[in-house]
């Protein structure tokens, strides 16, 4: 397992400057930020964004993108997440659909998605975890049969995130049967529209209401045989490799960063006991975002690093909780989401959806566990 210290190019950091003066610009004075890339779906945002070239960043050109660093790709995550921007409605199309695309699709799945994709027109959830199977993410019970020109898909996905506004979910599924020995063998991804028929998209709400993570249950579902994506049975291979995407950038320690700023904003005059908690917190933040970027640079030098991958979320999305509670402390205030305080309806909606951090893109335990088994080799 390694970490490259790395530092930002001028270049590089002549484009977060233009972020910030773009949101500066764009985003209102009254600007309620979102938490984390799970904040409000808004493709209109989406769109604006693409047309400055900020989505899509590391799609090649032929494929409508503008073929960046992912350390590029970084910098703007990290601005836009930082500033709680709405970038739901893009995020995960772009972070992960369009690398697995690019690594295993077929050229027509990538004419067919990757430009609407770069568009911010095009968004994906993803269609891993089921029902009563905990961190196995292997145990799928979900499983596709051959039909005549395709496939028919029967079982059930949780913790789908947008399902309910976006478009298709890369669904992992069992194409063969599960081998003695090897519940990994015989896994496969196709691409299911979500709006078609036998799609059940149900709402499972946050503690405050609102509505985020869905079930989707697929009963016969028909999906073109053009529409698998990758090679049958190398299901498990290629999820495992999107890891890598999913679990090391900015979105797994910024969540509640916007809470933090807030809390900033309304006290000024900060104490010696407010001044240790944001010491403690700005150390945290600033070593976690150095494992995060080191990630990214391994990215662009064409490794895959999901080890260093599962610890970066293993140890961001603890901080991102640690950070609530710490100002929960610290303020000494009552939960109110409808308080007129800025930062007390931010902590109130973060005490109540930041116990999922842990959980989604793989739980606490399961991550230690990858980790440990990649420092043992």
């Amino acid at each position: 397992m390694q970490f490259a210290p790395t530092v930002l190019t001028p270049a590089e950091e002549a484009l977060r400057a233009e972020v910030r003066e773009f949101l500066a610009a764009e985003l209102p004075a009254d600007h309620r930020p979102a938490l984390g890339f799970a904040g409000r779906h808004d493709p209109h945002f989406s769109r604006t964004l693409a047309e400055r070239g900020w989505v899509g960043m590391a799609i090649p050109p032929e494929y409508g993108g503008h073929g960046r660093s992912a350390v590029d790709r970084f910098i703007v995550a990290e601005e836009l997440l930082a500033a709680g921007a709405p970038i739901g409605a893009h995020f995960v199309a772009d972070r992960q659909t369009a690398p697995a695309l690019l690594h295993f699709g077929t050229e027509e799945q990538r004419r067919r998605f990757l430009p609407g994709i770069a568009a911010g027109e095009v968004y994906f959830s993803l269609g891993m975890s089921e029902p009563d199977s905990g961190s196995d993410l292997a145990s799928v019970r979900t499983r596709a049969t051959r039909t005549d020109g395709g496939w028919t898909v029967t079982g059930t996905k949780v913790w789908t995130s947008e399902a309910h506004n976006n478009h298709f979910f890369a669904v992992l599924c069992r194409t063969s049967p599960m081998e003695e020995g090897s519940k990994h063998a015989g896994l496969s991804q196709l691409i299911v529209d979500l709006h078609a028929p036998g799609v059940t998209v149900s709402p499972i709400p946050y503690l405050d209401g609102s509505h985020h993570f869905n079930e989707v249950a697929l009963e016969e579902v028909f999906v073109p045989g053009d529409m698998v994506l990758g090679e049958l049975g190398s299901g498990w291979r290629q999820v495992t490799s999107e890891l890598a995407y999913e679990r090391s950038g900015p979105d797994r320690w910024l969540s509640t960063f916007p809470v933090l700023r807030e809390w900033l904003r309304e006290r000024p005059d900060l104490t010696d006991a407010d001044a240790a908690v944001l010491g403690r917190l700005a150390a945290r933040a600033r070593a976690i975002r150095h494992l995060s970027l080191s990630v990214a640079r391994s990215l662009d030098a064409g490794e895959a690093p999901a080890v260093e991958a599962a610890l970066v979320k293993e140890v961001g999305t603890r901080f991102e909780q640690d950070l609530v509670e710490a100002l929960r402390d610290a303020a000494e205030t009552e939960l109110d989401q409808g308080s007129g305080s800025l930062f007390r309806a931010l902590l109130a909606e973060a005490v109540l959806t930041s116990p999922s951090y842990t959980l989604r893109g793989g739980t606490t335990e399961i991550l230690r566990s990858v980790a440990a088994k990649g420092l043992a080799s």
